[in-house]
C-alpha cells in the first residue's frame, strides 16, 4: 500500500560511476552488485539487458568482462511495484458520486487492486485518475474489493473520514451486499452457510473451509430453479476472500463457470468466460448523513446469455 500521501514519483536519477582496480577481471554484473549492494543482481542484470546500463558509452552484455578504469552509467529503473499507483485514464461505470462516495459497477475481468502480475490496468488506478484525491487516501479509498471475474458493486470512499466510516460499518455488518449467482445442480430450498474460510492446505492459491479459517457466514435464497442448475440471490454476512465461491463448493452447488472452485465435469454447454457470480444490490449508511443507501446493477449480459440458455433446456 502506498503512504497516504502517496504522489507519483519519477525514475531515480542516473549515476555515472568509475570501475575500481578492484573489480579488474569481473564480469559487468558481478562489478555492479559489489558497486551497488542496494539493488538485487537480478535487478541489475534486467537493466543490463534492457539497455539502461552503459559502459564506455556503449550497451555491454551481464558477461562482459572489465578491466578497471571503466565509466558506467547506469539509468535504474523503478519496479512494477514502484510504478503500481500511477492513474491510469481507463473508463470505469460509475452508478453514484458525491463527495463522499464513489459506487462503481464494475466489470468482470477488472482487477480492484494492483498486486502480483497486475501491476498496472487496476481499478485503483482508474480511480486515481477519475478523482487524483484519492492518492490522499490509503488504497484509494477502497474498503472492499471483488474478485477479478466477479462483476457488479462496489463502494469507494473519497475521504479519509468516510473511509474510516465504511470500514467500520463494514466491520459492524452494516453494510448489505446482495450477490446474483448461477449454480449447478437444484438446489432444495433456501438456506445459511457457516463455515470458517481460510487457505487451502492442499493448495496455497486457493481458499477452503478449514478449522483454522477466519468466521464466515452465506446466506442464500432460491430466485430461480432450471434443469440444470439454480439462480440463487447470495447474502453476505462476512467478506472473505472468495467466501461465496467457497461457501457454495461446499455446499455441492459450484458456481457456473467458476474456473478454481467450479465443477471440473461441468458440460461445455451453456458456457460463460468466467464464475457466473455478480455483486447485483448494496446498501450502507452514508458517512454524511447517516440515512441509508442503496444501489443496484443490473445483471451483465453475459450471465443473461447464460441464463437464458438454461431456461430454453428446461
Amino acid at each position: 500500500m502506498p503512504p497516504e500521501n502517496y504522489t507519483e514519483s519519477a525514475a531515480p536519477a542516473a549515476q555515472e560511476l568509475r570501475v575500481p582496480a578492484d573489480c579488474a577481471g569481473l564480469r559487468l554484473d558481478q562489478a555492479l552488485a559489489r558497486l551497488l549492494p542496494q539493488y538485487s543482481r537480478a535487478r541489475l542484470a534486467g537493466w543490463v539487458k534492457a539497455g539502461h546500463v552503459l559502459v564506455d558509452g556503449a550497451a555491454a552484455g551481464v558477461r562482459d568482462k572489465l578491466h578497471g578504469g571503466e565509466r558506467i552509467r547506469i539509468a535504474p529503473q523503478p519496479t512494477p511495484e514502484e510504478t503500481a499507483f500511477r492513474p491510469e485514464a481507463l473508463p470505469i461505470n460509475i452508478v453514484h458520486e458525491d463527495d463522499t462516495l464513489l459506487v462503481i459497477n464494475k466489470p468482470p475481468g477488472l482487477v480492484v487492486h494492483p498486486g502480483s502480475g497486475n501491476w498496472q490496468g487496476t481499478l485503483l488506478n482508474a480511480l486515481l485518475a477519475h478523482a487524483p484525491q484519492l492518492a490522499g487516501v490509503p488504497r484509494a479509498g477502497i474498503v472492499h474489493r471483488l474478485d477479478k471475474d466477479t462483476s457488479g458493486l462496489l463502494v469507494v470512499a473519497k475521504t479519509l473520514t468516510a473511509q474510516t466510516d465504511l470500514v467500520r460499518q463494514l466491520q459492524a455488518r452494516t453494510v448489505s451486499r446482495e450477490y446474483r449467482a448461477v449454480v449447478h445442480g437444484t438446489v432444495p430450498r433456501n438456506g445459511r452457510i457457516e463455515g470458517p474460510i481460510g487457505r487451502d492446505p492442499r493448495s496455497r492459491t486457493k481458499m477452503a473451509v478449514v478449522r483454522s479459517g477466519k468466521p464466515a457466514v452465506t446466506h442464500y435464497s432460491i430466485l430461480e430453479k432450471l434443469a440444470r442448475a439454480t439462480v440463487l440471490a447470495c447474502k453476505l454476512e462476512t467478506g472473505r476472500t472468495h467466501q461465496i465461491r467457497v461457501h457454495l463448493q461446499k455446499l455441492g452447488y459450484p458456481i457456473w463457470g467458476d474456473p478454481v472452485y467450479g465443477k471440473t465435469n461441468a458440460p461445455a454447454e451453456p458456457s460463460i468466460q468466467r464464475q457466473a457470480l455478480h455483486a447485483e444490490r448494496l446498501a450502507l449508511r452514508h458517512p454524511d448523513h447517516g440515512e441509508t443507501v442503496q444501489w443496484e446493477a443490473p445483471l451483465p449480459a453475459d450471465m443473461k446469455a447464460l441464463i437464458k440458455a438454461l431456461r430454453a433446456e428446461s
